[in-house]
């Protein structure tokens, strides 16, 4: 009996060895990269190399909503990539990288802050302060103001420079501000000149805005002088 148990267990020390011979030894998987597509090694009929390059088809500054927005779009040739990485160049610090977007689409300018009835509430370059007035002064965006390259990379390449949107009277790219011109009791000729001056983006004067309210002022308060002059004259005839 113990003769048939030795050579039971012979046997399957035997086939033990045999798998573990068989068996294929683990190798040691090493992370690969992801791949980085560049342009491609491509040649025409007589051996020439094509064209490898990244053609800008658009890239217009816009205001949308009291937002300063960057529409853009890119045309890649030679490479197989198919989204773009599009950064705002800082010249002295840090920039603004976005990287996998669509080819074409449209971004927010860096610094800009939209309040939650989705218009702008904040501009890149200002700070509101505690009285509600804003002031220009660098937030940590000034840079980008009043132009700021833009790099956009498909691999190839393209950098341009692109000034920052300016504001109108339908859409604002810096916050309003509002000129007190005169002051007087209600009713009266001196009453109270508001003019509402919408700054450009580039912190364009409000003179002319101030100069014209000026003249209107000039303009009534001589109607005045002269409505109570005949009315005078009148009185005394």
């Amino acid at each position: 009996m113990r003769t048939i148990v030795r050579a039971c267990l012979a046997v399957l020390v035997a086939v033990g060895a045999a798998a573990a011979a068989a068996a294929p030894a683990s190798a040691e998987v090493t992370p690969q990269p992801t791949p980085s597509y560049g342009c491609l090694d491509q040649k025409d009929g007589y051996g020439a190399p094509l064209p490898c390059e990244l053609v800008v088809t658009d890239l217009t500054p816009a205001c949308v909503d009291d937002v300063a927005v960057l529409n853009y779009a890119v045309q890649p040739i030679g490479t197989p990539n198919t989204t773009v990485t599009l950064t705002f160049v800082n010249p002295d610090g840090a920039s603004v990288v976005m990287p996998g977007l669509p080819l074409s689409g449209q971004v927010r300018w860096p610094g800009m802050v939209v309040g939650p009835d989705g218009k702008g509430s904040d501009w890149p370059g200002w700070k509101q302060l505690s009285d509600g007035t804003w002031i220009e002064a660098d937030d940590g965006y000034a840079w980008v103001r009043p132009n700021v390259s833009v790099k956009l990379q498909v691999n190839p390449e393209a950098t341009v420079s692109v000034a920052y949107p300016p504001s109108s009277p339908q859409c604002l790219t810096s916050p309003p501000t509002t000129v007190v011109l005169a002051s007087g009791p209600v009713g009266s000729s001196s009453r109270p000149a508001i003019v509402t001056a919408v700054l450009a983006a580039t912190g364009s004067e409000v003179m002319p805005y101030v100069a014209v309210a000026l003249a209107l002022l000039v303009v009534g308060g001589t109607a005045v002088v002269v409505v109570a002059r005949t009315r005078a004259r009148d009185a005394h005839r």
